[in-house]
């Protein structure tokens, strides 16, 4: 038996495939466009593909995230942050708080035994979440990918006063011309998003393990930078993109088997070739 998370979220699509004892056979990653359910299908037939699996070896498909409901595939949608709990919980059984920062927003999560029990979050404004250091990298003129090694050339942290990501361009800006150096802006920029993510955090309670995922969580700055402002280690996984789709595969599997031994109805056969034929028409 096999089993599918698939995760659409603001900035990537991931799809995780697992087999009946959480083996990940494959890992797919891929950006989100504004044809969720095509690229849905463009990433699920990789992860196919990379695993040497069809679709109707899929016993069960969760979709999770932003656009879940885009995938046409899928068994049930489950929404990300209980997908993000259970995920995290499977790479790290000892978590307590999970904190995610994604290209659009930033949760803030308690869990106890794989369960989410309790969050914040914040999706209102751009100044907590990954858009803040896009943003200002531009103004910055370097790659997103590139700041955390450039502020760990750093000799000073400056203070970013503006939280408003448009304010704190202008104020980038405003720094590079009175001749202050890139790496020392950087990390003044990592430390005013860790700050902003902390006091979000701090509103629901902070109890180690912690864990920090999404794509921000790939900035060996803003790591350190979350250190700095939680006053607590930071646990981070191998892949902090894959634990929602990940979540939604390890529930994927929670789901079928336990509906399998309470006698329940699944899709059928038919039920599974009709999502294989769907999956082929869009892939002509």
């Amino acid at each position: 038996m096999h089993f599918a998370g698939v995760d659409i979220g603001s900035t990537m699509t991931k799809v995780v495939l697992i087999d009946k004892s959480d083996n990940q056979l494959s890992c797919i990653k891929g950006p989100t466009g504004p044809e969720h359910r095509r690229l849905a299908n463009e990433v699920m037939r990789q992860a196919l593909q990379q695993a040497s699996l069809q679709i109707d070896d899929i016993s069960y498909i969760i979709a999770t995230g932003y656009g879940r409901l885009n995938v046409p595939f899928a068994d049930r949608q489950i929404t990300e942050l209980s997908c993000h709990a259970r995920g995290v919980s499977t790479l790290f059984p000892g978590v307590r708080t999970a904190i995610d920062i994604g290209g659009q927003d930033a949760k803030c999560m308690r869990i106890h035994d794989g369960r989410l029990i309790s969050f914040v979050m914040n999706d209102k404004c751009a100044a907590g979440t990954g858009r803040f250091l896009e943003v200002t990298a531009t103004a910055l003129g370097i790659k997103l990918e590139d700041m955390g090694d450039i502020s760990l050339k750093a000799t000073k942290r400056i203070h970013i006063s503006n939280l408003c990501t448009i304010f704190a361009q202008q104020e980038v800006i405003a720094l590079l011309s009175r001749g202050e150096k890139p790496e020392n802006i950087v990390a003044g920029l990592h430390d005013a998003l860790a700050s902003r993510v902390a006091a979000l955090a701090r509103r629901l309670g902070i109890e180690p393990d912690l864990v920090l995922t999404g794509g921000v969580a790939k900035n060996i700055g803003m790591v350190r930078a979350m250190k700095d402002s939680l006053g607590c280690e930071v646990l981070v996984p191998e892949e902090p993109l894959i634990t929602g789709a990940l979540g939604a595969a390890i529930l994927a599997k929670e789901i079928y088997t336990k509906a399998v031994e309470a006698g329940q109805v699944l899709p059928t056969k038919s039920r599974r070739l009709e999502k294989a034929t769907f999956f082929a028409e869009e892939h002509r």
